[in-house]
């Protein structure tokens, strides 16, 4: 299982068609291979910073979704609202 944190920022006063946009690319993000869950949050005091975090079954179940044309498609309403590219992380379980 792994966990990927995505950071993005909103271009001010757009916070409404982002959330809109959000919702979709989360809806259909619900039927992608090897997604297991996810949530959004908004920085408290900062409503133009946003945190996804999302779980996958594995890297290359993530690797498929990023590359696949429904999150380009997805994608295309997302990004002409934010001020910056969105910065991607992954992470997985420590090995002990």
């Amino acid at each position: 299982m792994i966990k990927i944190i995505i950071e993005r920022r909103i271009m001010p006063g757009l916070e409404e068609e982002y959330e809109a946009a959000a919702r979709e690319a989360m809806r259909v993000s619900l039927g992608a291979k090897g997604f297991v869950g996810g949530e959004s949050l908004v920085e408290q005091g900062h409503s133009d910073r946003r945190l996804m975090i999302t779980k996958w079954r594995d890297l290359r179940a993530w690797k498929e979704w990023y590359t696949s044309e429904t999150r380009t498609q997805v994608m295309q309403r997302l990004l002409p609202l934010l001020t910056e590219e969105e910065r991607i992380r992954i992470y997985e379980p420590t090995t002990h």
